[in-house]
């Protein structure tokens, strides 16, 4: 049931991830989930690295260091996948 919740979550990030950042990326979906999920465990480590990993109620913290995480590892994500399948602008020389 943990492989499916960090599916469930890795989705969920990546997805919100895209829609903030700005501009289409071009990842697909499977990629999506896999860098919401990375994005997430980043999130997590910084969070148990600033001592804010566990807390009363609700884990704001926590969750909002996860989704930078995965801003950040769909955003640099994107621009490798780009370049690694050729696309992007190119000019006609």
């Amino acid at each position: 049931m943990s492989w499916l919740w960090a599916i469930i979550v890795g989705l969920v990030l990546g997805l919100i991830a895209k829609a903030i950042l700005p501009g289409k990326q071009q990842i697909p979906l499977w990629l999506t989930v896999i860098f919401g999920m990375i994005g997430s465990v980043l999130g997590n480590w910084a969070a148990t690295g600033l001592g804010i990993n566990e807390t009363k109620g609700v884990d704001w913290g926590r969750h909002l260091l996860q989704l930078l995480g995965a801003v950040i590892v769909v955003a640099v994500g994107d621009r490798l996948w780009v370049g690694m399948r050729g696309g992007g602008n190119r000019r006609a020389a």
